[in-house]
């Protein structure tokens, strides 16, 4: 791997200036499967962001108009380069064009982080949930990279939900490489719990995170008593529809929606469904 990124990134260095305002280049691209894949871009030396936030990323189209969209940054806030996760949606405006980079490409990326997926927009807690679907999981592969996550909370749980098994793939092999991670694998030791699920294709765990958290089975299987108000905190991305239930669920366990400005036991994406 490191030696394809040092590969990618002397493509990098010999590709032309930017030629549209606000351009970074593209230093990597990985396709998961025919749906998924991840990408790596230069990172502006202005940029500073919290792990979880997102940004406006985007193409010129024929016209050179560009075609903006909102992505959350994959990689912690530490990391020289910033990492992308998307889906591939064949008629999308955007991903249509965004699935076919490659390294020495360009992307326009507007330096203006925000987001709700902060850590100081929950109050302090002993266990923090991340509860992702789909390409949701992208503002939390940058949280669990963090060391501060881990400084925060005695135990990390990532549920984590698609339909088939492949399109697990880049979480699970994020989740393994973390341990022995020389920057954050002393962080992260012990502390942190993967649980995914599929819900189409048969695999060793299955169910929606919805349906494992009302039935307990999730719990059961960590060997956890529960979701207190008292002790956990939350994050929620994916769909709008599983948002809307997430609220519901954890409300239900007592706690909180927060904001940057109020702090509580959990937050929502708001700003786009991933």
């Amino acid at each position: 791997m490191n030696d394809l990124r040092a590969v990618n990134k002397a493509a990098a260095a010999k590709a032309p200036a930017p030629a549209i305002p606000d351009a970074q280049t593209v230093t990597e691209v990985k396709h998961w499967t025919d749906r998924l894949f991840s990408f790596r871009v230069t990172r502006p030396r202005s940029l500073r962001f919290r792990s979880g936030e997102f940004v406006m990323i985007g193409l010129p189209d024929d016209n050179g108009k560009p075609i903006l969209r909102a992505y959350s940054i994959a990689s912690p806030a530490w990391d020289d380069e910033l990492e992308f996760y998307s889906i591939k949606v064949p008629d999308g405006p955007l991903t249509s064009r965004l699935q076919h980079i490659k390294p020495g490409d360009q992307i326009i990326l507007r330096p203006k982080p925000v987001g709700t997926l902060v850590l100081d927009a929950l109050l302090p807690g002993k266990r923090l949930w991340f509860f992702a679907t789909g390409t949701g999981i992208a503002p939390f592969a940058s949280l669990m990279r963090d060391p501060d996550t881990y400084e925060r909370y005695d135990e990390v749980i990532m549920m984590h939900t698609c339909r088939e098994v492949a399109d697990l793939e880049y979480g699970r092999q994020l989740v393994a490489s973390l341990p022995d991670d020389p920057l954050i694998g002393e962080f992260v030791e012990g502390k942190l719990r993967y649980y995914p699920t599929t819900t189409r294709e048969k695999s060793e765990r299955m169910g929606r995170i919805t349906d494992n958290l009302k039935s307990g089975k999730v719990f059961a299987d960590l060997g956890i008593d529960g979701i207190s108000p008292e002790t956990d905190r939350a994050m929620v991305c994916g769909s709008l529809a599983f948002n809307m239930d997430m609220k519901e669920i954890l409300e239900g366990y007592g706690l909180r929606e927060g904001a940057n400005s109020d702090p509580a036991e959990y937050v929502v994406e708001k700003a786009f469904v991933g």
